[in-house]
């Protein structure tokens, strides 16, 4: 299985720019595709193959681990304007209100997707955010290589939240499995 995307909520058709996104992974399937890689990639070096993609849709990129390398989206601001508390993000596109975060290993066993969801709740002007997460996250464990379904997952966790009568959620989804 090669890249694939689910959107939610599920009642609505997503916007254009989805396959957009979703092509600047799928160009890539043969260098980040973890169903067919004995060893997944990390989650800089995926966003490192698809950073031209993403920059030439728009996106500002991070390009490091430095505070300067790094994008900072206000939750708050402070007197005079100014951010008192910011999250980061690992892709956004001002125009379309786009934030997007790259996640690997830690996207189901380190509780990445959720702290990225709980992030994206409180972020100024995030209007749709993109979760590209690994199909198939091999790892490891007593001897035996153990595979995680994480974009099964993510999109279960999805399901869930945009399928709830007690939760509105604020921002649209596209989970991308890569």
């Amino acid at each position: 299985m090669n890249t694939v995307f689910s959107t939610f909520p599920r009642t609505e058709a997503p916007p254009s720019f989805v396959s957009d996104v979703y092509n600047a992974f799928h160009a890539h399937d043969g260098h980040i595709a973890t169903e067919n890689l004995d060893k997944g990639l990390t989650s800089d070096q995926v966003l490192e193959i698809v950073r031209p993609d993403l920059v030439s849709l728009g996106f500002l990129v991070e390009s490091g681990k430095t505070r300067p390398q790094k994008l900072q989206r206000p939750v708050f601001f402070g007197e005079n304007a100014v951010p008192s508390l910011q999250y980061e993000v690992d892709a956004w596109h001002p125009q379309w209100r786009v934030g997007l975060e790259v996640e690997a290993g830690r996207a189901k066993m380190g509780n990445a997707i959720y702290r990225d969801l709980i992030q994206a709740l409180v972020m100024v002007e995030l209007e749709y955010l993109f979760l590209a997460v690994p199909l198939a996250y091999k790892y490891k464990s007593g001897g035996k290589t153990v595979r995680s379904k994480d974009y099964e997952h993510t999109v279960s966790v999805a399901e869930a939240l945009y399928g709830h009568s007690r939760i509105v959620m604020p921002f649209s989804l596209c989970v991308i499995g890569y």
